[in-house]
């Protein structure tokens, strides 16, 4: 049997706000354990939430860059479940009325094309705790603990819409999920850091018959947090699926989870619907009354899209399809790479230099472009360098090391160092003369068509100049003396 794949996502995003949800605890990663918690997002009896503006302003702000509808009318609603790490016994969240709906983002389709997925909504909650076992899996655990710094943290759902144009592939799923998160982080919504659970998200999967108009039951696989582990997690989905279908058998409606050590899905739990959860309006919060002024506000605030900024790229400052790619990966990338044009003749090169001797020397140094220590006018002066032939790539590549190190500007540290190229062509010519007399046996060759031989050569002077020649000059003058 042939079947379609339907996969639909319900990504959680932790917003970047400096304050949980609905206290005054701060948001912070390496606070040691229960650090940062309150009685409000504890859950004491007696307490009252206090909603966080910049939280809301964040939810409406993704909900714009994802080209969701901004209800005027929300409302806050109790989802009712216990887990040792949810304190109140439920989580504050939307149901009804959530603060974004009806939205859409356009992806790489399997066929090439752009492809429109449907968003149905994004709503705006408090993230649970976090449970820390004794031993790497549950079940070796003789006990759990539990961290409340997490609790009440601001969290966006953005739930994708099955009804229309749902991910219908592996290929699609990858870039679905990394769009959004690419658009997260460039309007300041979310960090997205996966290691810290900022960008998890659950998956749910059917499969149907190719040309059914019926669907099987629907599985949810919950708390994936790992690409690699998500796409995983679908293949033995998909397989799963298929074998139970093709031997007769029904799909059953529950929640599983993917254990990454055996790359299997195990059954969780029967998977809930809304009813099991008794949402009702919380009765601490007012409805929320979202005026016009305030979303237009936040829309005129919005900065430049991932998309729109990659056509700019290309098309503004020439530079391949590639390098933009890769710029465009992340915010402050491009952010770096933007202020540099001002003070850059080639910004080409400039593209390639950052897309592969600026990002491997931060992933060499673990280091974000946050604490790149070169300033965007010094490292578009050193391509300036380059590009106008006043340097070697060689010698750009040793200055860019040093300012690296050093914080020194190319032009001091090419002075200091002595590594000004050799442009008089009668010393080059000297150079040339003593290398070919010191290889005979290779000019020989050379002049008996063995072009290669050349290459030789240009080592050799390359080698006794330190890199400062003109490689292209120096292989005319060979070939001229020949």
């Amino acid at each position: 049997m042939d079947f379609d794949v339907i996969i639909c996502f319900e990504i959680h995003a932790e917003l970047s706000t400096k304050t949980k949800l609905f206290c005054r605890c701060p948001v912070s990663y390496d606070a040691a354990p229960n650090e940062n918690i309150c009685p409000v997002c504890t859950g004491h009896p007696g307490t009252l939430p206090v909603l966080n503006r910049k939280a809301v302003e964040c939810c409406i702000r993704a909900g714009l860059a994802l080209n969701c509808n901004i209800n005027s009318r929300s409302i806050f609603a109790r989802k009712n479940y216990f887990y040792p790490d949810l304190p109140k016994g439920y989580q504050i969240s939307q149901y009804e009325c959530p603060l974004c709906e009806d939205g859409y983002l356009e992806i790489p389709g399997d066929d090439g094309k752009p492809y429109i997925v449907g968003i149905k909504r994004i709503h705006l909650e408090e993230d649970a705790g976090k449970l820390v076992h004794s031993a790497v899996t549950f079940e070796a655990s003789e006990y759990s603990l539990v961290d409340y710094n997490r609790a009440g943290v601001p969290l966006i759902e953005i739930v994708a819409d099955h009804t229309k144009n749902p991910i219908r592939s592996l290929q699609e799923a990858r870039s679905y999920l990394g769009k959004v998160r690419q658009i997260l982080q460039h309007i300041g919504v979310s960090d997205c850091v996966i290691e810290q659970g900022q960008f998890r998200c659950d998956v749910n999967i059917s499969l149907r018959q190719v040309k059914s108009p019926d669907f099987n039951e629907r599985v949810e696989i919950k708390n994936m947090a790992s690409f690699k582990s998500i796409i995983e997690a679908l293949k033995y989905e998909i397989k799963r699926q298929s074998e139970i279908i093709e031997s007769g058998g029904e799909i059953s409606q529950e929640t599983r989870l993917f254990d990454e050590v055996k790359m299997v899905t195990v059954p969780m739990r029967s998977k809930e619907d809304a009813p099991d959860y008794r949402y009702f309006p919380d009765p601490d919060l007012v409805e929320l009354d979202i005026d016009r002024d305030f979303v237009r506000k936040i829309k005129d605030d919005m900065p430049e899209l991932p998309g729109i900024r990659l056509n700019r790229f290309i098309k503004d400052f020439g530079i391949s399809e590639e390098d933009a790619h890769l710029i465009i990966g992340k915010r402050d990338l491009s952010d770096y790479f933007e202020s540099c044009v001002p003070y850059c003749t080639d910004l080409k090169k400039l593209g390639s230099w950052i897309t592969n001797e600026l990002i491997k020397v931060l992933n060499e140094n673990s280091i974000s472009i946050k604490k790149f220590p070169v300033a965007p006018k010094d490292f578009a002066r050193l391509i300036t360098l380059i590009s106008c032939n006043n340097i070697t790539e060689k010698i750009g590549r040793l200055v860019f090391k040093d300012m690296f190190e050093t914080g020194g500007t190319p032009d001091s540290i090419i002075e200091e160092k002595g590594l000004k190229p050799i442009q008089e062509t009668d010393i080059l010519e000297k150079m040339v003369e003593e290398i070919m007399k010191e290889n005979p046996g290779v000019v020989s060759r050379l002049k008996d068509g063995k072009k290669e031989s050349v290459n030789f050569l240009i080592g050799k002077i390359m080698k006794r100049t330190r890199g400062r020649a003109d490689a292209k000059k120096v292989s005319a003058l060979i070939l001229k003396k020949v």
